[in-house]
């Protein structure tokens, strides 16, 4: 019998949520995603120590104040995780506009076009690159745009149909809806424990891959943010799903059958509808889930990021001493 990873590999494209190389190398999954944290942890690590000092020397040359410095270096940081994610990785690798962007679409729009420029100066074009956006109204326009210009987009921090229907109006590449931090807001609200098939998050992947596929929307559903391999293996059939190493690792010793869950064919009628910002703000106004999933993931990341700008600060005057 074939482990429960390869049976997956059959009908949903895995790729790894982490810029741990080591882990990519061994796993072998087609695609990367990355996001504030996950560039923090892996600059952490030995193998990128002669990319700090490289963005650091870098830094020294540019102008502007030191807050400005910090940033630009921070996203040679990021841009030097996803360069080395995509030599391993024969599909996309993801990386993500500041969280402190979330609620501007110029300034978005700006630091995407900046992130593809700072690929192609290292011989890595558009096409092995998805930007990354928050699920604001804004990030969603953002979006849009960019899409018209052939950069092709994630976004992220998905917790809702609404802003699903969103995305689908913009036509962006691909969403990443979150499962388990639906499932975190449940369980603390509730007090309850759920099975895979109860999964909240469960559900809300589900409701929105069937709607795409009953309305032919070409958007791409890559389920996120797993808790347990359960949900999982719940919804196996989606486009995509971005796992931990940790959980691929799970997946990969265990030899038990695998069930299809989701399947493009099995569509069922389902009324498409669109949103625009007046009836986008009030339906996740009225999802106290969705809506405080979304503050508290742009914080978290926003916070990441300002340590990475932090550690960046230090180095550059610990080079300046």
């Amino acid at each position: 019998m074939t482990s429960k990873l390869d049976q997956l590999r059959q009908i949903t494209t895995v790729v790894a949520d982490t810029g741990d190389i080591e882990a990519v190398a061994r796993l072998k999954p087609v695609d990367c995603t990355t996001n504030p944290s996950i560039v923090l942890k892996a600059l952490g690590t030995p193998m990128f120590a002669d990319a700090i000092k490289e963005a650091v020397a870098w830094g020294k040359t540019q102008g502007g104040n030191s807050e400005a410095v910090s940033s630009a270096v921070a996203d040679r940081l990021a841009i030097s995780v996803g360069a080395a994610l995509v030599k391993l990785v024969p599909g996309r690798v993801s990386t993500e506009v500041d969280a402190d962007l979330s609620f501007d679409t110029e300034a978005s729009l700006a630091k995407a076009r900046s992130i593809i420029a700072a690929y192609k100066d290292r011989g890595i074009e558009r096409d092995r690159i998805l930007i990354k956006l928050a699920s604001t109204w804004e990030g969603i326009r953002a979006a849009e745009v960019l899409q018209k210009e052939g950069i092709d987009c994630n976004l992220t921090l998905l917790f809702s149909k609404a802003q699903a229907i969103a995305c689908a109006d913009a036509k962006v590449f691909l969403i990443s809806p979150f499962v388990g931090r639906i499932l975190d807001w449940y369980k603390k609200s509730t007090g309850k424990d759920y099975t895979a098939e109860e999964d909240p998050g469960v559900i809300s992947v589900r409701d929105i891959y069937n709607y795409y596929k009953a309305n032919d929307i070409k958007t791409i559903v890559m389920g996120a943010s797993f808790r347990n391999a359960g949900e999982i293996e719940a919804l196996a059939g989606c486009d995509r799903l971005t796992i931990s190493p940790a959980l691929l690792d799970e997946l990969s010793k265990d030899e038990g059958k695998l069930e299809r869950k989701l399947s493009p064919e099995s569509r069922k009628p389902d009324a498409k509808v669109s949103v625009d910002e007046k009836t986008f703000r009030w339906m996740m106004n009225e999802d106290a889930m969705a809506t405080e999933k979304l503050a508290e993931g742009i914080r978290a990341f926003g916070k990441d990021l300002t340590t990475l700008r932090t550690m960046v600060q230090k180095e550059l005057q610990l080079a300046a001493a």
